[in-house]
């Protein structure tokens, strides 16, 4: 089958290797190179560097709806998106012979849009999955064509979970793409009275409310873990926290206070007088590193107890 692949994460790169296992892949479309300011260079997506390793066709419109005609003159049977991170417009989604389907990471209707991995775990679900469905112009609006579920383990975070979602996407693909091809998939309408959103982070999102519970502390330290992070401010430092768990005592102190320093942990007043232990951060041009290592250099002398987080 001639097949257009649209993706760019990392998240895209299982997928579209297992695609092209069976299929042709004649095209594969990608966001523009982004710029670094760390590296300052342009960098180019996974998915680019995938393509350009197996010598496929690309293409990396600003806009794909201002740029669409490279792809409407390829013929094709189907077109595959995955974290592509541009609206298609419709004129593309009814180009292939099947039409075209998206490899979305939640249990539909739950989750449509940008962030449903990062905004499962921030809301503390137990479980997500892979929803392989047909395209429509309404964002994540279409007919399920497979479903499959996992569970969201009390150790995940968005990395671990993104690469889990990854491979099951990888997994159902194939098996997908020949229920289409046979017509034996059954397509099944989404139910709009359940249909929650998950919008693309803000920096807003970011920043770490010690107002709230420790658990959901918790639970938006490790949806952000690790791009782009979580974090507070201490002493007008920015410390980005990449790692932490609820703490089995409790405080007896106004949210956002250091009330106690261990060899690898220092804990945070939370909501309801919990607690967070903070165990893995970064600070401005230092490298991500444990607690552990932070408190037996620099942060020796700005870990202190009653010490009050920034608001």
């Amino acid at each position: 089958m001639r097949i257009i692949f649209m993706g760019t994460p990392d998240f895209a790169v299982p997928i579209l290797d297992r695609i092209l296992s069976r299929h042709e892949v004649v095209l594969v479309v990608t966001q523009p190179d982004s710029y670094s300011k760390r590296k300052r260079k342009y960098l180019p997506s996974p998915v680019k560097e995938y393509a350009l390793e197996k010598g496929l066709r690309l293409f990396q419109p600003d806009s794909i709806r201002k740029e669409k005609d490279p792809i409407l003159e390829i013929p094709c049977d189907l077109i595959v998106t995955a974290a592509y991170g541009q609206f298609v417009p419709k004129v593309l989604l009814v180009h292939p012979r099947l039409q075209a389907i998206n490899v979305h990471g939640s249990l539909l209707p739950k989750y449509r849009g940008g962030a449903p991995i990062q905004r499962a775990l921030i809301e503390g679900e137990t479980k997500t999955g892979i929803s392989i469905i047909y395209m429509t112009p309404k964002m994540d609006a279409g007919d399920i064509l497979m479903q499959r579920e996992i569970p969201i383990e009390d150790g995940d975070d968005a990395d671990s979970l993104f690469k889990k979602l990854s491979l099951l996407g990888a997994e159902m693909i194939l098996e997908a793409i020949d229920g289409l091809e046979a017509g034996t998939i059954v397509p099944v309408r989404q139910d709009e009275n359940e249909v929650t959103f998950a919008y693309n982070l803000t920096k807003e999102d970011e920043i770490l409310d010690f107002r709230k519970t420790a658990r959901e502390i918790r639970n938006r330290i490790r949806g952000l873990s690790s791009n782009p992070g979580a974090h507070f401010f201490l002493d007008g430092v920015q410390v980005k926290v990449y790692a932490g768990r609820v703490a089995s005592y409790m405080a007896e102190a106004e949210p956002g206070r250091i009330v106690k320093v261990g060899k690898d942990f220092f804990g945070i007043s939370c909501g309801g007088n919990t607690v967070i232990e903070i165990t893995e951060i970064q600070i401005p041009s230092k490298k991500r590193m444990s607690v552990r290592d932070f408190l037996n250099g620099s942060g020796r002398e700005m870990i202190l107890i009653g010490k009050e987080i920034d608001q």
